[in-house]
């Protein structure tokens, strides 16, 4: 008898803890006036954001890496082969992989170069850098619903910086090959917080494709910015991928330059020694001549080496050298990609309906739980 209770007692709390579905849609058929005030206040504040917000345009384009190994290898290797000399592993480079990519774009000098870039903006009519586009107010173009957020959400901000004081650190360091720390002003970081949230680089390391995009408030100008970043990145990582190599050229250049500037002496010393003794009939000129001639042979040989050396590290620059073959270009966009207005309504009547919902049964538990005496006509 205790067990079959104890059953029944556990099937009460079960049954009083499940949810009826029925009881809980009268609720809110009940409360339909409510939760149809509600989603009408989130489709009126969807429908302002819809309207009110900037446009946008996204410019994209699909890029792969290529470099001149593989085939282009074994084809100088057999060109090599024809003057004398073999390239043996210098096509063996250490790849520069797509992952670091983002890296790169992150260098000082990369960002330096593309903020003082210059744009067409059909707005103004004229080519404007980044710089002063992002950072000078001439330039700025603030929506209605920018100024909502910037005295409402960003009201905070706006006070502890009119506190702190806007500091502008103009100091005259611009990289680091004086010996110097590369600094950034406050506008030119501002601008490049900027320009990080409107391009964006995706690896396909799948597939093996890069993926860049630039969003700007005009297609041509955003069409302009994502041709920047995939030049500017080409270059870069051209850069990075044949530093070894073009170090090797410079150092085995001048190694040549030192050593023909030696052979020509010596060439010139075993010349002028054969002119004055044209008859040798003395074994010490006979030694002399033969000192000579191992000293301009020995010349001869190592600049020999040398040019050969300078040939192989001359092709290999040039077959390292990263190209970015562009599967899909970048075009002019002629759909804005912001804002999706119908998209905003429906996300915002969503959310409306949802919260009205949660607002019902938030309520109904806390007039049963508590005793607030706004609750007692709910």
């Amino acid at each position: 008898m205790m067990e079959e209770k104890d059953k029944e007692k556990q099937l009460q709390e079960v049954e009083e803890n499940e949810i009826d579905l029925i009881e809980l849609i009268k609720r809110f058929w009940e409360k339909r006036m409510f939760i149809v005030k509600v989603t009408a206040v989130f489709l009126c504040l969807g429908l302002f954001i819809a309207i009110f917000s900037s446009e946008e345009y996204t410019a994209q384009c699909v890029v792969v890496p290529q470099t001149g190994e593989g085939g282009v290898s074994s084809s100088l290797s057999g060109l090599a082969s024809l003057a004398g000399f073999s390239l043996g592993s210098m096509g063996s480079a250490e790849e520069l992989s797509p992952m670091v990519y983002s890296n790169v774009m992150n260098n000082i000098n990369l960002q330096k170069e593309m903020i003082n870039t210059k744009i067409y903006f059909d707005r103004w009519g004229k080519e404007l850098t980044l710089l002063d586009y992002f950072t000078n107010e001439e330039y700025q173009r603030t929506s209605v619903l920018g100024y909502v957020k910037k005295y409402t959400i960003g009201l905070p901000f706006l006070i502890l910086g009119a506190i702190r004081g806007e500091k502008d650190n103009d100091v005259d360091m611009t990289g680091t090959d004086d010996g110097k720390i590369a600094m950034l002003t406050q506008q030119e970081d501002d601008c490049i917080k900027a320009l990080k949230e409107r391009t964006t680089l995706a690896v396909n390391d799948k597939d093996g494709y890069v993926s860049i995009s630039a969003t700007m408030p005009e297609p041509l100008a955003a069409a302009a910015l994502a041709e920047i970043y995939m030049n500017l990145l080409q270059k870069y990582v051209s850069e990075f991928k044949i530093e070894k190599a073009k170090a090797d050229y410079n150092f085995i250049n001048q190694r040549y330059l030192e050593a023909r500037e030696e052979y020509s002496k010596k060439q010139e010393e075993y010349a002028r020694f054969k002119d004055a003794n044209r008859i040798i009939t003395t074994a010490v000129a006979a030694t002399r001549e033969e000192q000579i001639k191992n000293d301009y042979d020995l010349a001869y040989s190592l600049y020999s080496e040398l040019s050969r050396q300078l040939i192989q590290a001359e092709i290999k620059v040039k077959e390292n050298t990263p190209i970015f073959t562009v599967v899909e270009p970048v075009i002019v966009p002629r759909e804005r990609s912001k804002p999706r207005r119908l998209m905003t309504l429906v996300a915002f009547g969503f959310l409306g309906g949802v919260l009205s919902c949660g607002a019902v049964l938030a309520f109904d538990f806390l007039k049963k739980r508590t005793e607030i005496k706004y609750l007692k006509n709910w």
